[in-house]
This record gives structure tokens, C-alpha cells and sequence, in this order.
């Protein structure tokens, strides 16, 4: 009797192994499981979407590319009639109606032959009018990726995307489209300054009202421009930032579940900060900030502009350009410095707070308050020290630039009212020349402010790479053995293990 419940127990147990491989619920994660074996691929559907945010514990067409590449396959949902596919580019999976999905393999005239995932590798010939009503119009298109392995020369070995520009250089076509809008933005800001120069010297004189109407209208035609163009390029770079907000988020997400335990941090807490700290530096690519450092090149365009209506008047906003960029890096490099340490001491306040919550009955079962009380206060004070300090010197920084332009303006004036008392340039050339001077520091008085985010910036991404750089449990670009089953049989009893880093 005892014998009889053992095997079935051990049926029971086999079934459930089987079973663990059965894919027919998941249409897409079936099709996928076979065209791994038909690009002769193999990956069993746990490896490739593990970890995955799956819909409904379901394989998504949107995530079915991540879980083809983890398979070294490259994927992409088009939408095209099925009369329209290629013979090229099959097998292809077609997504059905009612959450279904099959693997085209040929189209012969009036037939199609397809895999149905719920009759596993079986090849099933169908009337093209018959799959025609199910088909939803939307294909998935795969193909394999190349892969190289340690007798590839390095030289022809694909170099893997960095984490974070590898992602921002997938919206290339988008901050193209950003830096245009720049380029005539700043080309518009030129139409005001002359508009004023035109209305000192010739429509005042002259009283030409209706010239003044017509360069007016003109003007206000140009504003509404610029305000359509500042628009879209403020709504452009948010598309970019948001997409690439939600792909780097995954992405950090899902190497912090993939790290190997051996490799894990120590601190907890302050593993979490560096995952806080990427807000930061996402935020100095994806936001105003770029716009601004587009914007600085333009510069020497408006001194140009000074040059060709004021002369030698140029000269004074060229002098200062250097002058500013000299006294913001100067400040930058205590100020460099000082954000390093807050940076250092902001991840262990999150490193205390964090494990002092998790083992809080420990710490009381252990009278251990005093300790961490006086730990924190220490580390509160270095970051109020510290955090003083960068404003102190940000705003030294703001406040000298703020001087300089200003005693620019003061220069621009007066060297301009010596040139017109010798006939050298008119009223209206000095007003544009003094507003278009403004506009050419305007940038340069944003620079220190730049500076300070990117050196925050700066150390949130060597925190962020090493984080990214630790070893994880399924590489990309490696390839594993795939067993079609595995059934374990090991037991440990009276067993204890400590990771390496442990004490």
C-alpha cells in the first residue's frame, strides 16, 4: 500500500514537472517557444520571460520582442494584409482574433501552411480565405541575431549599448527634431532687435506709420512662430524623455532583480538611493536643461549680428564669454567637491533609514537605538554641511555671472554712445546691439546652474554603472544549454551558507 502512494506521488510530481513546460495558455509565448527550435535557438518559456511584467500572466505583443531577444532573436510588430507578406520573411506569428496567435510558415496560392501552438510542432495546412477571417492584420516578423563567440575577432564582435546613451540614441530622430526647432527659434529671437533698430532710425525720423504697421504685423507674425516652435520643442523633448524614462526604468528595474546574490550590495539602503538618484540625472538629459545647452552655440550667431550693425561693439559680449565660462569653472571645482559628499552622505542616511525600518524589532530586542540615533544625527549634519555648502558656491556662481552681464550692459552703453558721437553707428544700432548682447549672455548665465546639475548628474551615473556593471544571472549576448526537462533530485539537510562579503 505504502509502495502504491509513493508511485503515485511520483507521478503526481512528474506531471507537475511536464507541466511547467506547457505553453498553450500564452499563445505567444508557445509560438515563440517554437520558432526558437525552428531558428535552432532553443529556450524553454520560463528563460525568456522571466522577470517579464507580464499582462495577465500572459506573453503582450509588446513584450514579445524582450522575450525574443533574451532568445537572441530580433522582432518587430508590423501591421500588412496577408496577402502582402513576403515568402522572405517567414515563419512569421500572426496575431489572431480572440488573444490568439500562429506561426506562418508558407504561402502557396490559395494555401497557407501554419503551427498552431496548441497542437505543438504539428504543421497544419489551411484555406488562406479561412485564416484570412481570424487574422487581426498585425504580424510579428523575427529573425535570428547573429551571435559571436571567443574565437570571433574582437574587432568583428558588435559592441553592447551602453545602458543609458544607448537608449537616448534610439530618440535621435526626435532631438533632431528639437535642434531644428532651436535653430529658427534663435533665428526669430534676431527679428526684435531689428525691428527696433528699424523703428529708430527710419520710421521715427521719417514718421512712416505705415512702414511701422508693416514691420509690426511682421514682428508679431514672427512671435507667433517662435511660440509654436518653443512649444513643440518643449512637448518634443518631453515625448523623448518619457519614453526613454520608461525603457531605462525597466531596464534598472530589471538588472536589479537579475544581479547574482553573490554579487548583491551590502546596504540595501544605499543601493536604493542610487536607484532614487536616477530621477536627477534623467531629468539634466530629458528636460529644460537641454534645451538651454542647444541654445549656447547660438551665442557668437547674435555677436555676429552685433558685428554687422555695430562694429567693433561686438567685441565687448565676445570679452565676456570666457570671463563667465572662467568664473563658473572655478566654482565648479570646490563645488564638484561638495556635491560628491552629499552625494556620499545621502546614501547612507537612505542606508540607515532603510535598515533601521527593516530590522527594527531587532534593533529594540538589542537596545541598539542609542547607536544609530547618534549615527544618524552625524550623517544629517554632513549633509546640511555639505548641502550649504554646494548652495553657497552655486549661487556665487549665479550671482558673479549676474554681475558680469550686467556690467556688460553698462559697457555695451557706453562705448556704443562714443561711437554714435562719431558717426560710427545710429541710435537704433545701439538698442539692438544692447538687447542682442543681453540675448547672447542669456545662456551664458545658465551655465553655472548646468554645471552644478551635471556634476549631481555626474555622480549619480558612476553610481548608477556600477550598479549596471554587476554580474547577473543570465548575461545578454550569452547563450545556455536548454534541457527540455529537468527533474531534480537533491535534498540538503543541516546546511548553512554565507555569501562571500559576509562576515
Amino acid at each position: 500500500m505504502e509502495n502504491q502512494a509513493t508511485t503515485e506521488q511520483e507521478r503526481n510530481r512528474q506531471w507537475k514537472a511536464e507541466s511547467a513546460y506547457l505553453t498553450h495558455d500564452d499563445p505567444l509565448l508557445a509560438c515563440l517557444t517554437v520558432l526558437t527550435k525552428l531558428l535552432r535557438k532553443p529556450h524553454s518559456p520560463d528563460s525568456m520571460v522571466a522577470g517579464l511584467p507580464l499582462v495577465d500572466n500572459r506573453l503582450s505583443p509588446e513584450l514579445f520582442s524582450r522575450a525574443a531577444e533574451r532568445a537572441g532573436l530580433s522582432s518587430k510588430v508590423i501591421k500588412r494584409p496577408l496577402r502582402k507578406i513576403s515568402p522572405l520573411v517567414l515563419p512569421a506569428v500572426l496575431l489572431l482574433n480572440d488573444g490568439n496567435a500562429c506561426i506562418l510558415l508558407k504561402l502557396n496560392g490559395k494555401e497557407a501552411t501554419v503551427i498552431y501552438p496548441e497542437n505543438g510542432d504539428a504543421e497544419t495546412v489551411v484555406e488562406l480565405n479561412e485564416l484570412q477571417q481570424y487574422y487581426t492584420g498585425y504580424a510579428i516578423f523575427i529573425r535570428a541575431v547573429q551571435h559571436f563567440d571567443n574565437r570571433s575577432e574582437n574587432s568583428a564582435i558588435p559592441r553592447a549599448r551602453h545602458w543609458f546613451w544607448g537608449t537616448l540614441t534610439r530618440y535621435w530622430p526626435i532631438y533632431s527634431e528639437v535642434f531644428v526647432a532651436s535653430i529658427l527659434v534663435n533665428l526669430f529671437a534676431i527679428a526684435s532687435p531689428l525691428f527696433v533698430m528699424n523703428v529708430y532710425d527710419r520710421v521715427v525720423p521719417n514718421n512712416a506709420l505705415a512702414t511701422l504697421w508693416v514691420l509690426a504685423i511682421g514682428l508679431a507674425i514672427v512671435f507667433v512662430f517662435d511660440l509654436l516652435l518653443r512649444t513643440l520643442r518643449g512637448y518634443f523633448i518631453d515625448v523623448a524623455g518619457k519614453k526613454a524614462d520608461v525603457i531605462l526604468s525597466a531596464t534598472i528595474f530589471e538588472k536589479v532583480l537579475g544581479i547574482k546574490m553573490a554579487a548583491r550590495p551590502n546596504s540595501v539602503g544605499n543601493f536604493a538611493n542610487s536607484m532614487q538618484e536616477f530621477e536627477s540625472f534623467r531629468d539634466f538629459f530629458t528636460s529644460a536643461t537641454l534645451a538651454t545647452l542647444i541654445d549656447l552655440p547660438f551665442t557668437f550667431l547674435f555677436i555676429a549680428v552685433i558685428w554687422m550693425i555695430a562694429g567693433d561693439l561686438a567685441y565687448i559680449p565676445l570679452a565676456v564669454i570666457p570671463i563667465t565660462i572662467l568664473i563658473s569653472l572655478i566654482i565648479q571645482i570646490p563645488l564638484g567637491r561638495a556635491i560628491k559628499q552629499l552625494f556620499r552622505h545621502a546614501g547612507q542616511k537612505s542606508a540607515t533609514l532603510i535598515e533601521t525600518l527593516t530590522g527594527l524589532e531587532t534593533i529594540k530586542s538589542l537596545g541598539a537605538e542609542s547607536p544609530l540615533q547618534r549615527k544618524w544625527e552625524q550623517t544629517a549634519g554632513s549633509i546640511s554641511k555639505y548641502s550649504q555648502r554646494a548652495k553657497l558656491l552655486s549661487s556665487a556662481a549665479v550671482n558673479l555671472t549676474s554681475f558680469v552681464q550686467q556690467m556688460t550692459t553698462i559697457a555695451v552703453v557706453v562705448y556704443g554712445v562714443y561711437k554714435i558721437s562719431e558717426n560710427e553707428i545710429s541710435m537704433g544700432a545701439l538698442i539692438a546691439s544692447t538687447i542682442l548682447a543681453g540675448r547672447a549672455l542669456a545662456p551664458m548665465g545658465q551655465l553655472a546652474g548646468i554645471l552644478t546639475r551635471f556634476h549631481h548628474s555626474k555622480a549619480a551615473l558612476s553610481s548608477l554603472n556600477n550598479m549596471m556593471n554587476l554580474p547577473v544571472e543570465r548575461p545578454s549576448g550569452r547563450e545556455f544549454l536548454h534541457r527540455e526537462k529537468f527533474q531534480g533530485g537533491i535534498e540538503f539537510k543541516q546546511v548553512s551558507f554565507r555569501y562571500p562579503e559576509q562576515a
